[in-house]
């Protein structure tokens, strides 16, 4: 596994790098390599850094987490998409396998406090309180690894991925320790250029944003077309945009191509009822979605 920063400034080239928020070892950082691991991956310190570096030919791709099934939708993601100047080109259902690591010579009952994102911290909850053992919350998984590695200190752990006891060279005292069985994140890959998949070869998932207009019954009228159209809607969030409460943007995956009569027909009545529609991708399915 490469875990070295990418190097060769102006001769690297972009297209072997992908870009991620987080530090290396971050679950972002493993479901890289698990889609691509022919790629360089490259930690980025915020999602508008990783869109930054793929927009400026830094890097070919970006892996970006939108929704959890423990924890929901990634917070500010959904504004940060449709202005992020990218297009999604593939989607991935990472499962979140929580790992206790700790500094060499420490074991479970040395520990007094355990380090990790807050929604890691949540998903653990039940061991965390089985095994009387404080949570302390980190900017991330993978930083919460790091931080422990560097101190060393036996009474502090991280819980994060298996990457990232890999990378940062400690041990795993208790492995799965994830409430739910469940636990899965949804990723896309953006890129700067769009893609057009072949129609009517195999599943394909639409992501757009669109505002209705401010008439009565204007979600409903939209909605409508997919409705009667027959189109399966798989997704649909709503957030403010501006901090106004009578500005509100929807978020939306259906399945099916632009090309399918259907579909086609589905945007169209969407068209008619909103002020704004914005085509977020067009992309393959990830098989994982319909295990």
């Amino acid at each position: 596994m490469n875990t070295e920063t990418p190097t060769g400034g102006a001769s690297a080239d972009p297209d072997t790098i992908i870009a991620f928020q987080g530090h290396y070892g971050a679950y972002s950082d493993m479901a890289c390599r698990m889609v691509f691991p022919e790629l360089t991956t490259l930690p980025c310190a915020s999602f508008e850094d990783v869109f930054a570096v793929v927009r400026d030919g830094q890097a070919g791709r970006a892996m970006i987490p939108i929704e959890n099934s423990v924890a929901g939708r990634v917070a500010d993601i959904h504004h940060l998409l449709p202005e992020s100047g990218l297009h999604v080109v593939g989607e991935h259902f990472q499962r979140v396998n929580h790992k206790l690591l700790a500094p060499k010579g420490a074991a479970i009952k040395t520990l007094e406090r355990v380090l990790s994102h807050e929604q890691a911290l949540s998903q653990c909850r039940n061991f965390l309180r089985q095994n009387g053992l404080a949570p302390a919350v980190y900017a991330d998984t993978a930083g919460a690894a790091q931080f422990v590695a560097e101190q060393g200190d036996t009474t502090q752990a991280a819980i994060a991925s298996r990457l990232a006891g890999e990378i940062y060279g400690l041990e795993t005292l208790a492995e799965d320790i994830e409430d739910a069985a469940h636990n899965t994140t949804r990723f896309v890959v953006m890129q700067r250029e769009p893609i057009d998949p072949p129609a009517d070869d195999g599943p394909v998932i639409t992501s757009f944003v669109f505002q209705v207009r401010n008439v009565p019954a204007a979600l409903y009228k939209a909605m409508g077309g997919f409705a009667t159209n027959g189109v399966n809607m798989t997704k649909l969030e709503s957030y403010m945009l501006g901090g106004d409460f009578n500005a509100t943007q929807f978020y939306a995956d259906v399945e099916g191509h632009p090309d399918h009569t259907a579909v086609r027909l589905a945007l169209e009545e969407l068209s008619f009822f909103s002020r704004r529609v914005k085509i977020l991708g067009v992309y393959p399915a990830d098989a994982a979605r319909y295990d």
